[in-house]
Protein backbone atom coordinates (compact mmCIF):
# COMPACT_ATOMS: atom_id res chain seq x y z
CA UNK A 1 0.00 0.00 0.00
CA UNK A 2 2.91 2.38 0.82
CA UNK A 3 4.50 2.27 -2.88
CA UNK A 4 0.99 2.20 -4.31
CA UNK A 5 0.81 5.62 -2.64
CA UNK A 6 4.05 6.50 -3.37
CA UNK A 7 3.36 6.21 -7.15
CA UNK A 8 -0.18 7.28 -7.14
CA UNK A 9 -0.44 9.82 -4.19
CA UNK A 10 -3.86 11.15 -6.13
CA UNK A 11 -5.38 7.76 -5.05
CA UNK A 12 -8.00 7.20 -2.26
CA UNK A 13 -8.58 3.72 -0.45
CA UNK A 14 -11.30 2.51 -3.47
CA UNK A 15 -8.19 2.94 -6.38
CA UNK A 16 -5.35 1.43 -4.39
CA UNK A 17 -8.01 -1.63 -3.59
CA UNK A 18 -8.11 -2.10 -7.49
CA UNK A 19 -4.68 -1.93 -7.43
CA UNK A 20 -4.45 -4.45 -4.80
CA UNK A 21 -6.11 -6.75 -6.51
CA UNK A 22 -4.77 -6.69 -9.78
CA UNK A 23 -1.36 -6.95 -8.06
CA UNK A 24 -2.58 -10.56 -6.62
CA UNK A 25 -3.79 -9.34 -3.04
CA UNK A 26 -7.68 -9.92 -2.62
CA UNK A 27 -8.00 -7.60 -0.01
CA UNK A 28 -11.61 -6.40 1.32
CA UNK A 29 -11.81 -2.69 0.30
CA UNK A 30 -13.16 -1.93 4.04
CA UNK A 31 -10.05 -3.64 5.16
CA UNK A 32 -7.66 -1.45 2.33
CA UNK A 33 -10.26 1.83 3.79
CA UNK A 34 -8.81 1.36 7.30
CA UNK A 35 -5.32 1.05 6.36
CA UNK A 36 -5.82 3.93 4.60
CA UNK A 37 -6.52 5.70 7.77
CA UNK A 38 -4.73 4.07 9.61
CA UNK A 39 -1.13 4.81 8.27
CA UNK A 40 -2.11 8.29 7.03
CA UNK A 41 -1.84 7.76 3.46
CA UNK A 42 -4.51 10.15 2.81
CA UNK A 43 -2.15 12.62 3.89
CA UNK A 44 0.29 12.22 0.74
CA UNK A 45 -2.56 13.42 -1.50
CA UNK A 46 -2.57 16.92 0.74
CA UNK A 47 1.09 17.33 1.38
CA UNK A 48 2.92 19.33 -1.48
CA UNK A 49 6.48 19.68 -1.53
CA UNK A 50 8.00 22.97 -0.11
CA UNK A 51 8.38 25.69 -2.59
CA UNK A 52 11.93 26.24 -3.68
CA UNK A 53 13.73 29.06 -2.19
CA UNK A 54 14.98 31.85 -4.52
CA UNK A 55 18.32 31.62 -3.99
CA UNK A 56 17.77 27.74 -3.95
CA UNK A 57 16.50 28.14 -7.30
CA UNK A 58 19.30 30.37 -8.54
CA UNK A 59 21.95 27.58 -7.09
CA UNK A 60 20.50 24.89 -9.01
CA UNK A 61 20.18 27.09 -12.52
CA UNK A 62 24.17 28.30 -11.96
CA UNK A 63 25.20 24.58 -11.53
CA UNK A 64 29.33 24.64 -10.83
CA UNK A 65 29.40 28.38 -10.99
CA UNK A 66 28.68 27.96 -7.50
CA UNK A 67 31.40 26.93 -6.85
CA UNK A 68 34.01 30.04 -6.69
CA UNK A 69 37.08 28.05 -4.64
CA UNK A 70 37.20 26.09 -7.19
CA UNK A 71 38.06 28.67 -9.57
CA UNK A 72 40.29 29.70 -8.24
CA UNK A 73 44.14 28.99 -9.94
CA UNK A 74 45.59 30.72 -6.19
CA UNK A 75 44.50 31.26 -2.98
CA UNK A 76 45.92 33.79 -0.74
CA UNK A 77 46.02 34.48 3.75
CA UNK A 78 41.85 35.50 4.21
CA UNK A 79 40.84 35.50 0.53
CA UNK A 80 38.55 32.12 1.44
CA UNK A 81 36.97 30.87 4.23
CA UNK A 82 35.56 27.84 5.09
CA UNK A 83 32.89 26.50 7.52
CA UNK A 84 30.48 23.66 8.40
CA UNK A 85 28.42 22.62 11.33
CA UNK A 86 29.92 19.30 13.11
CA UNK A 87 28.64 17.21 16.06
CA UNK A 88 30.84 17.34 19.17
CA UNK A 89 29.62 13.86 21.93
CA UNK A 90 30.37 14.41 25.46
CA UNK A 91 28.99 13.56 29.30
CA UNK A 92 30.52 9.79 27.72
CA UNK A 93 28.51 10.00 24.70
CA UNK A 94 25.36 10.69 27.10
CA UNK A 95 25.83 14.77 25.33
CA UNK A 96 25.45 16.20 22.25
CA UNK A 97 26.47 19.61 20.56
CA UNK A 98 26.83 21.42 17.84
CA UNK A 99 30.16 23.24 17.00
CA UNK A 100 30.66 25.45 13.67
CA UNK A 101 34.35 26.73 13.25
CA UNK A 102 35.33 29.30 10.14
CA UNK A 103 38.97 28.79 9.41
CA UNK A 104 40.69 30.36 6.46
CA UNK A 105 41.96 28.21 3.63
CA UNK A 106 45.83 29.16 3.36
CA UNK A 107 46.96 30.64 6.99
CA UNK A 108 44.84 27.82 8.71
CA UNK A 109 43.72 30.35 10.95
CA UNK A 110 40.63 29.68 13.19
CA UNK A 111 38.63 32.77 12.60
CA UNK A 112 35.51 32.56 14.58
CA UNK A 113 33.61 29.55 16.06
CA UNK A 114 31.14 28.69 17.91
CA UNK A 115 28.97 26.32 19.88
CA UNK A 116 25.48 25.61 20.82
CA UNK A 117 22.92 22.89 21.10
CA UNK A 118 21.22 23.18 17.35
CA UNK A 119 22.62 23.71 14.38
CA UNK A 120 21.16 26.80 13.71
CA UNK A 121 21.01 30.22 11.99
CA UNK A 122 21.77 31.78 15.18
CA UNK A 123 24.90 29.55 15.93
CA UNK A 124 26.31 29.87 12.95
CA UNK A 125 25.72 34.27 13.25
CA UNK A 126 27.79 34.06 16.39
CA UNK A 127 30.86 32.18 14.51
CA UNK A 128 29.98 34.74 11.81
CA UNK A 129 29.94 37.79 14.45
CA UNK A 130 33.42 36.69 15.39
CA UNK A 131 34.90 36.30 12.33
CA UNK A 132 33.81 40.53 12.05
CA UNK A 133 35.71 41.17 15.13
CA UNK A 134 38.86 38.79 14.13
CA UNK A 135 39.22 40.84 11.00
CA UNK A 136 39.04 44.53 12.42
CA UNK A 137 41.67 43.45 15.49
CA UNK A 138 43.75 41.95 13.00
CA UNK A 139 43.25 45.74 10.66
CA UNK A 140 41.82 43.53 7.45
CA UNK A 141 39.13 43.97 5.10
CA UNK A 142 36.52 41.67 5.45
CA UNK A 143 35.18 42.52 2.30
CA UNK A 144 35.33 40.17 -0.56
CA UNK A 145 36.38 37.07 1.12
CA UNK A 146 34.62 33.92 -0.15
CA UNK A 147 32.60 31.92 2.44
CA UNK A 148 32.44 28.51 1.20
CA UNK A 149 29.97 26.11 2.48
CA UNK A 150 27.45 23.09 1.53
CA UNK A 151 23.65 23.83 0.53
CA UNK A 152 22.73 23.68 4.33
CA UNK A 153 19.32 25.20 4.85
CA UNK A 154 21.14 27.69 7.17
CA UNK A 155 23.90 29.11 4.67
CA UNK A 156 21.11 29.44 1.67
CA UNK A 157 18.90 31.25 4.02
CA UNK A 158 18.11 35.04 4.09
CA UNK A 159 19.58 35.74 7.48
CA UNK A 160 22.46 34.19 6.83
CA UNK A 161 23.05 35.78 3.73
CA UNK A 162 22.02 39.04 4.77
CA UNK A 163 24.92 39.07 7.56
CA UNK A 164 27.56 37.92 5.23
CA UNK A 165 26.55 38.94 1.78
CA UNK A 166 24.82 41.82 1.90
CA UNK A 167 26.23 44.02 4.80
CA UNK A 168 30.19 42.19 5.04
CA UNK A 169 29.76 42.25 1.22
CA UNK A 170 31.84 38.84 0.93
CA UNK A 171 31.20 36.16 -1.83
CA UNK A 172 28.96 33.28 -1.16
CA UNK A 173 30.24 30.23 -2.04
CA UNK A 174 28.62 26.86 -1.95
CA UNK A 175 29.72 23.11 -3.06
CA UNK A 176 27.73 21.32 -4.77
CA UNK A 177 27.35 17.54 -3.65
CA UNK A 178 27.53 18.39 0.31
CA UNK A 179 30.57 17.60 2.45
CA UNK A 180 32.39 15.93 -0.82
CA UNK A 181 32.86 19.38 -1.98
CA UNK A 182 34.08 21.31 1.18
CA UNK A 183 37.00 18.59 1.80
CA UNK A 184 38.91 20.97 3.46
CA UNK A 185 36.65 21.58 5.91
CA UNK A 186 36.27 18.22 6.56
CA UNK A 187 39.53 17.72 6.95
CA UNK A 188 39.89 20.17 9.76
CA UNK A 189 37.20 18.88 11.55
CA UNK A 190 37.71 15.62 11.19
CA UNK A 191 41.45 16.05 12.93
CA UNK A 192 40.37 18.30 15.17
CA UNK A 193 37.35 15.99 16.66
CA UNK A 194 39.90 12.93 16.90
CA UNK A 195 42.81 14.84 18.89
CA UNK A 196 40.74 15.55 20.90
CA UNK A 197 38.04 13.25 21.19
CA UNK A 198 38.71 12.13 24.82
CA UNK A 199 39.11 15.19 26.73
CA UNK A 200 35.76 16.18 24.57
CA UNK A 201 34.06 12.77 25.84
CA UNK A 202 34.68 13.17 29.92
CA UNK A 203 33.18 17.10 30.29
CA UNK A 204 29.95 16.84 32.14
CA UNK A 205 28.21 20.02 30.60
CA UNK A 206 27.31 22.77 27.68
CA UNK A 207 29.27 25.17 29.61
CA UNK A 208 32.41 23.06 30.06
CA UNK A 209 32.34 21.67 26.44
CA UNK A 210 33.02 25.00 25.13
CA UNK A 211 35.78 26.38 27.60
CA UNK A 212 37.79 23.21 26.32
CA UNK A 213 36.76 23.76 22.95
CA UNK A 214 37.89 27.68 23.04
CA UNK A 215 41.17 26.27 25.01
CA UNK A 216 42.15 23.88 22.13
CA UNK A 217 40.98 26.19 19.43
CA UNK A 218 43.69 28.63 21.05
CA UNK A 219 45.97 25.86 21.16
CA UNK A 220 45.13 25.42 17.39
CA UNK A 221 46.04 28.89 16.38
CA UNK A 222 48.77 29.65 18.55
CA UNK A 223 50.94 26.83 18.96
CA UNK A 224 49.81 23.67 16.71
CA UNK A 225 52.64 23.65 14.34
CA UNK A 226 51.12 22.89 11.12
CA UNK A 227 53.01 20.99 7.78
CA UNK A 228 51.61 23.45 5.34
CA UNK A 229 52.93 26.27 6.82
CA UNK A 230 56.12 25.03 7.29
CA UNK A 231 55.53 23.37 10.88
CA UNK A 232 54.83 26.94 12.14
CA UNK A 233 51.56 27.75 13.79
CA UNK A 234 48.96 30.18 12.40
CA UNK A 235 49.93 33.16 14.62
CA UNK A 236 53.49 32.89 13.95
CA UNK A 237 53.41 32.02 10.12
CA UNK A 238 51.09 35.18 10.04
CA UNK A 239 52.94 36.89 11.93
CA UNK A 240 56.86 36.21 10.40
CA UNK A 241 55.06 36.85 7.22
CA UNK A 242 53.78 40.26 7.83
CA UNK A 243 49.89 39.32 7.25
CA UNK A 244 49.35 40.63 10.60
CA UNK A 245 50.50 43.16 12.91
CA UNK A 246 53.45 41.92 15.48
CA UNK A 247 51.31 43.39 18.28
CA UNK A 248 48.73 40.97 17.36
CA UNK A 249 50.81 37.64 17.97
CA UNK A 250 50.07 37.49 21.65
CA UNK A 251 46.43 38.50 21.87
CA UNK A 252 44.91 35.98 18.95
Amino acid sequence: MLEIARDHPEYGYRRTAVELQEMGYPINRKVVARLHNYWGLSLMRRAKRPKKSAVRTLLQEAGPLIDLVARLDKIDDFEVLYTDFTQIRYQSGHGKAQWIPIVDHKSKLVMGHALGESPNTDLALDAWSMVRSSFRQLDLKIEGTIIHTDQDGVFTGHRWLRETVLRDRVHASFSEDGAKGNVYMESFIGRFKEENRSILWEQEDLHSLWEIVKSRTRYYNRERRRSALGYKSPIKYLNETGKIPSRYASEK
